[in-house]
């Protein structure tokens, strides 16, 4: 890879930061708007600030982007070009739709995809692919369901049956800190993936010997997704604050502690999972304690199509590019 081509890849790769944080921006702040905890200037103030703290933590995501999903030497810098190029695209059409789907599983549908159509069947490590990867994405949205859907029952049942646990004036001051709690949470994990994959371009190029992570990258990404998120993403806050479910402040609280705990967990982990998928399926478990025709099952249906179809047309849409670049 020339320097020429990995400025333009490292480039790419903040502007996919750039994008998942204006995409990603109602991960944090959509029930607190929705249930006026927060107006929305502070909330997205709130959410920038958590997100560039969240995404100075740890690097233990980022290693697992940089070290369990691509081989390294099966991959070329064109094809991290198309996999950026394909999520950034799939960024900006779902926020213009308002679906709030996975800029995680855009990612790695795009560098999946790219490194198939240039490198073959050997350029993706399927065993840690399956195991660090693809099981956890399956499995945190359900995860974050059960958490919040045990966690309201039991402020509920604490509150004496009330159908306002905890009052509204005390749960919106709650939510503040809740809010904060997932805006970090969603930094330690979103913006990491980002380094990972810096990290596999320094080392296609030859920069580095091995997939470490450089610490200007981890400032670098952590501030591109900051900067993204203080744009906002107001077609998916609707989406995920008054569209799945109607909520009070305590459903909120509930809803960003549970996937905050959620998130923490598997960024501890290094186990890179969706924050969007994790914030959704936590917003439908509070939801379901009412009753389970409380969720807006259509509009929860539109949201996973979309969750579907990620993965294959991020692919699709890299390989393509790898493919048209060879020709030209």
């Amino acid at each position: 890879m020339s320097n020429e081509l990995l400025v333009v890849v490292i480039v790419a790769a903040l502007v996919f930061d750039f994008t998942n944080g204006f995409h990603d921006t109602a991960t944090a702040i959509a029930t607190s708007v929705s249930t006026r905890a927060l107006s929305p200037r502070s909330a997205v103030t709130l959410a920038a600030i958590g997100n560039l703290f969240g995404a100075l933590l740890s690097t233990a995501v980022a290693t697992t982007i940089a070290t369990s999903l691509l081989v390294v030497d099966q991959v070329a810098g064109d094809a991290l070009l198309a996999g950026l190029l394909a999520a950034i695209a799939w960024n900006i059409a779902t926020w213009y739709l308002g679906l709030p789907t996975s800029s995680s599983h855009a990612l790695i549908g795009g560098l999946i995809g790219a490194a198939l159509a240039a490198g073959g069947t050997d350029a993706v490590q399927w065993g840690e692919l399956g195991g660090r990867v693809v099981v956890p994405a399956l499995v945190a949205p359900p995860i974050g369901f059960a958490v919040a859907y045990l966690l309201m029952r039991s402020l509920i049942r604490v509150s004496g049956g009330r159908s306002r646990p905890g009052g509204a004036r005390p749960m919106r001051r709650a939510q503040v800190a809740s809010a904060a709690f997932v805006a970090v949470a969603h930094g330690a994990n979103d913006a990491q993936k980002t380094m990972g994959v810096i990290a596999l371009a320094l080392v296609a190029s030859g920069t580095q010997d091995e997939l470490s992570i450089p610490r200007w990258t981890v400032f670098a990404a952590a501030g591109a997704l900051a900067f993204g998120t203080s744009f906002g993403g107001w077609r998916i806050v609707r989406t995920l604050g008054q569209r799945i479910a109607r909520l009070e402040p305590a459903h909120g609280f509930v809803a960003e502690t549970s996937a905050a705990c959620v998130l923490y967990g598997t960024a501890a982990l290094g186990v890179p999972v969706s924050t969007t998928h994790v914030i959704g399926g936590s917003i439908a478990g509070v939801g379901a304690t009412r009753r389970m025709s409380a969720v807006r099952w259509r509009v929860a249906a539109d949201i996973v199509v979309a969750w579907a179809l990620t993965v294959p047309v991020t692919a699709t849409v890299a390989a393509a590019g790898v493919a048209l670049a060879s020709l030209l």
